[in-house]
């Protein structure tokens, strides 16, 4: 029935900013008016609707007609409905201005989608096994669990681990070698004051590690970095260690050539030299078996660096280091007395998570979600953005998008406009790559590189998002990529 009618949600005691007017379908008005306020931006994205009933008793409306208005809004996009959490506007990158402003785009305050690299969905963390490890743990816990903590770390959890990392990593170890941590960079921390400097790292890496060194007195300088990982023959006699990530280059995403890892340990056994394996995420390769750590070929000249950041949770602080026998009695002296950084009875839940199986039946069950994740990356760009690729191996959280020479700013300012949070390649480079790599030979450069190194790329964390919001984010990256 077509009639002319009047009505306002807020005249009528609802908080939903509706002004309904207009002539036709009831339905149909209701529709227009929702839409309306989402593009006008006075609902914003997340904002929860109230229930149909609620809304259709407010504006004298059949429940009917108000639950049909949310059903077709949800299947073109508008709004967004999740079992347990109602009707709400979906996320969108910003609100289009209204028709009555100038139509300047405004930048999202905030990101909607992310896909920064660094740490896997929290929602992913499996609670339940956890919760069960925990009070297993804590029923057979020792009494000495909860007095004053060894620097070394649980005995429970360093017998874990050794027992771990020998089967899946290939790592040659003993529990009195390996001293608990609270992640890679407190490890770093104890090995920049014990060993000293300077130090050569990859010329990509986490610039928070090299900044991590740098104050503790620990300068670095650049090795570079090809299509067959760091270019380890540049090591020199001068440099006390070398931080490498061999398993997966980080974040250009290639191995260490087999070669390469042994030159590294002879230089390493040559000049009383040091290794410093960041195992950031080793057992995360999707197209064949990990390759096991470079500290089974020598663990008395490689440190092994590993935390449980990447495969359960970066909240947990649990990391640990595979140490050389000479370096055990410093570093635990360089910790202290006392543990103060890794709770005890965390460590304990840890141990039993990972001597159940628990451990790696969920490793299994998010290398399989990050496989499925990268191959939906690498066929969205396949089929809407064939120009570009991805770079490296099949391995890790995260992906390297190669993008056109000269195009990687604008594609990071592109993203923030489609409120996209990623990071271009660039921020991850060494200060001093520049001269470094200036005496490279075009035989010896990856494809994409530039003549002084410097690749343009994004580095997409897929493993970041939650599963819903996933292919939304991809379609926000696809938006952002440069026309081929």
């Amino acid at each position: 029935m077509a009639e002319s009618w009047v009505n306002s949600a807020e005249i009528l005691g609802s908080d939903l900013p509706l002004e309904l007017s207009g002539t036709g379908n009831r339905r149909a008005v209701l529709m227009s008016a929702l839409r309306e306020a989402v593009r006008s931006g006075r609902l914003s994205p997340g904002t929860r609707l109230p229930p149909y009933r609620s809304l259709a008793a407010d504006l004298g409306l059949a429940r009917n007609t108000v639950a049909d208005a949310y059903a077709e809004l949800v299947a073109e996009g508008w709004l967004a409905a999740r079992q347990g959490s109602g009707t709400r506007v979906a996320e969108r990158a910003a609100p289009v201005t209204p028709a009555h402003r100038p139509r300047t785009p405004e930048r999202p305050s905030r990101p909607v989608h992310d896909l920064v690299q660094g740490q896997p969905d929290p929602a992913a963390f499996p609670r339940t096994a956890w919760l069960a490890s925990a009070r297993r743990a804590l029923a057979t816990a020792p009494n000495d669990a909860f007095g004053p903590g060894d620097p070394h770390g649980r005995p429970e959890l360093r017998r874990a681990l050794a027992g771990y990392l020998a089967r899946v990593r290939g790592v040659r170890t003993s529990p009195e070698r390996i001293v608990l941590c609270s992640g890679a960079a407190h490890g770093l921390r104890l090995l920049a004051e014990v060993v000293g400097g300077p130090w050569a790292a990859e010329a990509y890496g986490l610039p928070f590690h090299r900044g991590l060194l740098a104050s503790h007195g620990v300068g670095t300088r650049p090795v570079g970095v090809d299509r067959d990982g760091a270019r380890v023959g540049e090591l020199t006699c001068r440099d006390r260690a070398v931080l490498l990530t061999p398993a997966h280059q980080f974040p250009t995403g290639g191995p260490l050539h087999p070669a390469r890892r042994a030159a590294a340990v002879d230089w390493a056994r040559s000049t009383g030299g040091l290794v410093v394996e960041d195992d950031y995420d080793g057992e995360f390769r999707y197209d064949r078996q990990p390759v096991g750590a470079v500290q089974g070929l020598d663990p008395e000249h490689v440190v092994l660096l590993g935390s449980v950041s990447k495969s359960l949770s970066p909240a947990l602080r649990i990391g640990w280091m595979v140490l050389p026998e000479r370096l055990v009695a410093p570093v635990v002296a360089a910790k202290g007395e006392r543990e103060q950084f890794s709770s005890a009875t965390d460590q304990l839940t840890l141990a039993d998570f990972v001597d159940s199986g628990a451990y790696d039946r969920h490793v299994r069950r998010m290398r399989q979600r990050h496989r499925r994740r990268r191959d939906q990356l690498v066929a969205a760009l396949e089929q809407r953005a064939p120009h570009v690729r991805v770079t490296g191996i099949a391995a890790g959280l995260h992906a390297v998008v190669e993008l056109p020479p000269g195009t990687e700013r604008s594609v990071v300012r592109a993203a923030a406009w489609q409120g996209l949070a990623v990071e271009g390649l660039a921020g991850y480079r060494h200060p001093g790559a520049e001269q470094a790599e200036s005496e490279q030979t075009d035989g010896e450069r990856a494809d994409g590189e530039r003549a002084d190194g410097e690749r343009d790329g994004l580095v997409v964390g897929y493993a970041t998002p939650a599963e819903h919001a996933y292919p939304e984010a991809l379609e926000a990256l696809c938006r952002a990529l440069p026309p081929g």
